[in-house]
């Protein structure tokens, strides 16, 4: 791995093995190499990458890069516009070059010339220029390979191998060199082919019923089915009594009439009417601070015991005053007759 590679944990992938492939080519005996100082001359006055008579090969290994034998005597030279190369004269070795690329990002004349070549070379068949290319994108191509990797559950290869792909299918056909920044392109081409990936295996949360994650009205949390487990659970917190459990059912949830559970019931209607009314009131209470629905506080639980307690207290009051008055009305004696 070059130093100037961005991830620090490299798993073996495809990427890997191009770098490595790229640093057994620009070794001796024949390292690769261009004359990047020719190249941006030649670049001045034309694409570069139809190539002239005088552009050609001095070796298996090198490359002297120019057109109709045009060179320009000295990296050092400043270029039509105005940029001062300021390297070594003729032949560069590519790492060496890559790294002065990276330490000139606004050499775009030098860029552009170098990966109008690097194109035109890997175009023409010769498999060294193809794992040169993918050497001199190198940083780039395990930046981004970096950054589509993180939070990525997935194993980081397959992204590093996408990238590849993607890069290599631009650097066969998908990008033309004729334009600017062949270079960006070529890296755009691997950027997407990763983050397709990583877009098509999304984990998505699975719903039984699309109706239930859909926007619009949603069914309530659970025992939604069973409405009266409901109103049995607000028993056991003292928000109903439990004489009044099965009218409330009967006739809130089974809709029964509720002159014909009076009567069963041997109570008064309004009687009843009322009592329901206040189960009702407590009730929404409960489902409003959520305490059916779910955990709640000691807080509330001592609350709701409070007002069972008094509730109690209350009925009870009632029930024995009810039972004194007819006790009085038991005891009274009948008026004597008129003579």
């Amino acid at each position: 791995m070059s130093e100037s590679d961005l991830r620090d944990d490299w798993p073996a992938s495809a990427l890997r093995a191009a770098d490595k492939a790229f640093a057994a080519l620009t070794v001796d005996p024949a390292p690769l190499t261009l004359d990047c100082a020719a190249l941006t001359a030649a670049g001045s006055a034309t694409s570069g990458i139809a190539g002239s008579a005088g552009a050609g090969t001095a070796g298996p290994g090198t490359s002297v890069c120019g057109a109709g034998g045009t060179t320009a005597g000295s990296f050092g030279a400043s270029t039509s516009s105005g940029i001062d190369l300021d390297l070594l004269p003729g032949e560069v070795p590519l790492p060496a070059l890559r790294d002065w690329l990276m330490a000139h990002p606004s050499a775009y004349t030098a860029r552009d010339a170098v990966w109008r070549e690097l194109i035109r070379r890997a175009r023409q068949g010769k498999p060294e220029w193809v794992i040169a290319a993918v050497g001199m994108a190198m940083p780039a191509l395990v930046a981004m390979a970096g950054t589509l990797a993180a939070g990525y559950r997935g194993d980081p290869a397959d992204i590093d191998a996408e990238i590849l792909t993607g890069f290599l299918e631009g650097l066969r056909s998908g990008v033309d060199p004729a334009r600017d920044a062949p270079h960006a392109s070529l890296c755009f081409a691997a950027w997407r082919a990763g983050r397709d990936l990583r877009l098509a295996q999304q984990e998505y949360l699975l719903v039984d019923d699309i109706e239930h994650a859909a926007a619009e009205s949603r069914l309530p949390r659970h025992p939604y089915g069973h409405v009266d487990l409901l109103v049995y659970r607000a028993e056991a917190l003292g928000l109903i009594d439990s004489e009044d459990v099965e009218p409330y059912i009967a006739i809130r949830l089974s809709r029964r009439t509720p002159e014909l559970v009076a009567e069963a019931l041997g109570i008064d209607l309004d009687v009843l009417r009322m009592r329901l009314n206040r189960a009702d009131t407590r009730l929404a209470w409960a489902l409003d601070i959520g305490v059916l629905t779910g955990p709640f506080s000691p807080e509330v639980r001592d609350e709701l015991a409070k007002r069972h307690d008094l509730r109690a207290k209350t009925r009870a009051g009632k029930a024995a005053a009810a039972r004194r008055a007819a006790g009085r009305r038991h005891h009274v004696s009948p008026a004597p007759a008129a003579a």
